[in-house]
């Protein structure tokens, strides 16, 4: 598809215009990563820490605008590199991250927008707070000083999208939260009509990883 392609969908969804594309350039070459930087991509989301930093801390002085979103899981040893490179935390998922993460950001003086992962599915391989116990993981970080400005969520390959994202917008409504990352490749427009403010895109916008 490409990245013109995946942003001119989203401008065609009602509200498409609020709507932040999450380039996901986990796995990608770095030629694929500098085509998509050079048509004015500025906001990208990576899983793993360390790949973050070996590809984005050479890259960063030339794009001064270059917001970084982690999208994967965050080990509580990996919360200082985490702190000092992304720009928004998406997998807040458990009551010693929340902990972790509150000192380090106050250590660093930098006080970054956090979402909190909610596994919809109940899925036990995946991250994410279980939706019963999520009103008190909320509770938790924002008496820590987080800044919980939103919700995440990965609905299970095998459902369809729609009720985990109907489910993610309204515990978001519920709680005074204005931020839903929801919608990939595959989805990204369902996600969008349910609310999304943030979409992760990544084989729509480079192919598949290599």
């Amino acid at each position: 598809m490409g990245l013109q392609t995946v942003r001119a969908a989203i401008a065609q969804q009602p509200g498409g215009e609020n709507v932040t594309l999450v380039a996901v350039s986990k796995q990608q070459p770095d030629e694929r990563i500098r085509d998509v930087l050079s048509q004015g991509q500025r906001v990208f989301g990576e899983n793993r820490v360390q790949e973050g930093a070996a590809r984005w801390t050479g890259l960063r002085p030339a794009y001064p605008d270059l917001q970084l979103h982690l999208i994967g899981p965050l080990q509580s040893n990996k919360v200082d590199d985490a702190v000092a490179l992304f720009d928004v935390i998406e997998t807040v998922d458990r009551e010693k991250l929340v902990v972790v993460l509150a000192a380090e950001m106050k250590k660093k003086n930098r006080f970054l927008p956090c979402f909190i992962q909610v596994n919809t599915g109940e899925e036990p391989q995946k991250g994410g707070v279980a939706p019963g116990d999520f009103a008190a993981l909320l509770q938790t970080a924002r008496a820590a000083g987080l800044n919980i400005t939103g919700l995440m969520c990965i609905p299970p390959a095998d459902d369809l999208p729609d009720m985990h994202f109907a489910l993610l917008h309204k515990l978001a409504k519920v709680h005074g939260l204005s931020h839903l990352s929801m919608g990939m490749s595959g989805d990204y427009e369902t996600a969008i009509a349910y609310g999304a403010t943030h979409v992760r895109v990544g084989s729509a916008i480079f192919g598949d990883r290599v």
